[in-house]
């Protein structure tokens, strides 16, 4: 089986890898070829033996060159993050949405040429959901974005829907739980405070909260990111049924109960080292974001997350430390 990640270097898709490396029958399957394809080089981890690609899904003929060797399985998990998006306009439609286009056409195309249908998972997004909200968001909740960046996950999400049916491929949509706590450095994403008031403080370093203790939203940790992305690409997808996009399981918690997980599993020292910086741009792109979920469609199909934020922060310790 040829696999194909798309992203291979962002956090999800590095630990996607690593995962691979340590469990090679993770999937059910033997995995033959892999291709890692990225926007800078992707690293190969220890064990494996891929094909690396540098490529711009936006640019003209790229999704092309990742479809020629015809992947049975492909992770599309490449994206400008979601603050970069709302900043940026022409860049996050430009790769967000017309490279995810340009690819379900490369794909649409090589299966004319002589049959082909490859399994397909999506990282979608909870931006995709918009204002007002209920008190728990289920599954038959409308998309309604109220940012750039959901949008371009909504109208794929919708293509993805339509590619599916029409069975140019076989695609899933995973609705990601902000990912906490992520390893590195900070990055571009509006999210990003929620990862670097518990990564730095645990590492004896100052890091800035932008918005209110009482700020709630939906959480899942790299370890069960990757969990997603796999039970997505081993599942029988005809229990999914039409709709195509699933909301992943998750933890509902407020920026007050991340600060005292905090503080229990890493003591007073490290909460001390949260300096609190209002910024009101971030607190209005937060501010739209859903809060909490009922998630049962997906766990019913298997999909698992955490259940406390002490879990969060020790997985993370466990995985980074």
């Amino acid at each position: 089986m040829h696999i194909l990640v798309i992203g291979a270097a962002g956090m999800v898709g590095r630990k996607l890898l690593q995962r691979l490396a340590k469990e090679p029958e993770v999937f059910g399957f033997e995995v033959t070829e892999l291709t890692l394809a990225d926007a800078i080089a992707p690293a190969v981890p220890e064990g494996l033996v891929a094909r690396r690609m540098t490529v711009d899904l936006s640019e003209p003929g790229n999704a092309e060159k990742l479809i020629e060797e015809r992947p049975d399985l492909i992770f599309h998990l490449a994206a400008v993050v979601s603050g970069e998006a709302e900043a940026d306009f022409e860049k996050g439609y430009a790769v967000n949405l017309d490279g995810t286009r340009a690819l379900f056409e490369a794909i649409r195309r090589e299966a004319m040429r002589e049959p082909y249908c490859p399994r397909l998972v999506f990282a979608s997004s909870l931006a995709v959901f918009g204002e007002p909200f209920p008190e728990r968001i289920e599954d038959d909740f409308l998309t309604a974005p109220l940012t750039s960046y959901g949008t371009q996950k909504a109208i794929t999400e919708l293509l993805l829907a339509d590619y599916t049916r029409k069975g140019i491929f076989d695609g899933i949509g995973l609705r990601l739980p902000t990912i906490c706590v992520r390893p590195g450095a900070p990055n571009k994403a509006a999210s990003g405070f929620f990862s670097n008031i518990l990564r730095e403080p645990l590492k004896g370093e100052e890091a800035v909260l932008p918005v209110a203790d009482s700020v709630r939203h939906w959480f899942a940790s790299p370890r069960a990111a990757v969990g997603f992305f796999v039970q997505a690409a081993r599942m029988e997808t005809a229990r999914i049924g039409p709709r195509r996009s699933l909301t992943m399981p998750g933890l509902s918690a407020t920026v007050a109960e991340e600060i005292e997980a905090l503080r229990r599993v890493a003591g007073e020292a490290a909460v001390k080292l949260i300096r609190r910086e209002p910024d009101p741009v971030i607190q209005k792109i937060v501010e739209g974001w859903p809060k909490n979920f009922d998630a049962r469609r997906a766990a019913a199909l298997g999909f698992a997350a955490e259940s406390s934020f002490d879990d969060i922060i020790r997985i993370h310790l466990e995985d980074e430390g």
